[in-house]
């Protein structure tokens, strides 16, 4: 039980890294296919997301030793599923046999599937049993090929009762789908229209910056990887100290440079056209405005990033005034729009609505 939480624990862990990885580009797609993001299709897809990793931590790990495996012969008899079942009936007890439980920690593996293939891709049990069963003979038969040749041989075994439980798993859970209320099944399968115009929240604003706080945590991360990566092929890994700075300096100044370039050429953050977001009705030259929109937005952080202490405590206090100018000025336009009087405005608004705005 301790080891199946574990890889459960392990799965979530993957999961919210996963995720944090995929979100930026993940919110991009749904607003250019659905024209919004919503908490619940966003909540369907990171669960959906875990799920899946679950399902490849408790299928293919721990992986073993190649010096310590013990390879496994293919039990290929469907039979045993019933001799299984018949043992754990005769034993008065069977939530205590070991084989039952197996079979229905395997039916259990597979049920959610059958909501994800409703909810996700509005199909029915039929899909979902055929989904189940292709799912499980791709897992099994990772096993069977020692994880396609990693392994000399199987070190899992390859059951074909597990792949009839799992394919069961996946056909009840998909007729057990059919409960979900309509209209919750009609709202996770509307058509939205993608390009019209929506108004600007204080929610989509605080997705935005999300994004483009996480583009520069990630990029100098990316970079980080990057050049110790190069630094040990050249090397063997012995990093001087001068070396140690001048690559915590690029991972910094790489970011900034690019989220600088992206603003002056495209005269939006890489969050705000995530959630298609732009600023109109400039009073200064555009360059200007642009630069302006930046200091007072994500380059601020990223500059004030890179002040020696104390002097880099002034981030929290740049968030934090951020956060609240968000909520309490006109239209949700924040610091970078009270800098620059400017407004904010859904990028797809029509180009005839959007000068009127920039006279106003």
């Amino acid at each position: 039980m301790s080891d199946q939480l574990s890889l459960g624990l392990l799965a979530l862990i993957l999961g919210i890294a996963v995720g944090t990885l995929a979100f930026l580009p993940y919110v991009a797609m749904s607003y250019r296919r659905h024209g919004r993001l919503t908490a619940g299709r966003t909540g369907l897809a990171f669960a959906l997301l875990v799920y899946f990793l679950a399902i490849w931590t408790y299928t293919l790990l721990p992986l073993p030793d190649p010096d310590e495996i013990r390879c496994t012969t293919p039990q290929l008899n469907p039979w045993v599923l019933v001799e299984d079942l018949g043992t754990a009936a005769a034993s008065g007890s069977p939530l205590t046999n070991p084989a039952f439980l197996q079979i229905a920690l395997n039916v259990l593996l597979f049920l959610p599937l059958g909501f994800f293939v409703r909810l996700i891709w509005h199909r029915g049990w039929v899909t979902a049993t055929l989904v189940g069963f292709a799912l499980s003979l791709l897992i099994e038969t990772t096993q069977l090929t020692g994880v396609w040749g990693i392994y000399p041989c199987a070190y899992r075994l390859f059951d074909v009762e597990d792949l009839i439980t799992n394919t069961l798993g996946a056909l009840l859970g998909g007729i057990l789908s059919l409960a979900i209320p309509l209209r919750l099944r009609a709202r996770s399968g509307e058509v939205d229209d993608a390009r019209a115009p929506r108004p600007v929240s204080a929610a989509r604003r605080l997705v935005g910056m999300t994004c483009d706080v996480l583009s520069v945590v990630l990029g100098s991360l990316a970079v980080g990887v990057i050049l110790s990566l190069v630094d040990f092929l050249i090397t063997g890994g012995d990093v001087s100290v001068d070396a140690a700075f001048w690559y915590q300096l690029a991972g910094n100044m790489v970011p900034l440079a690019v989220t600088l370039a992206y603003m002056l050429l495209r005269g939006r953050t890489i969050g705000n056209d995530a959630v298609q977001l732009q600023y109109v009705g400039a009073r200064m030259p555009v360059v200007w405005s642009r630069l302006v929109r930046f200091l007072g937005g994500i380059g601020g952080y990223q500059l004030l990033s890179l002040l020696p202490d104390p002097w880099s405590l002034s981030v929290p206090a740049l968030v934090l005034v951020s956060f609240v100018l968000v909520f309490t000025t006109k239209g949700h336009r924040g610091l970078p729009g009270l800098l620059s009087g400017q407004r904010l405005v859904d990028s797809r608004t029509p180009v005839k609505a959007e000068r009127a705005l920039e006279r106003a």
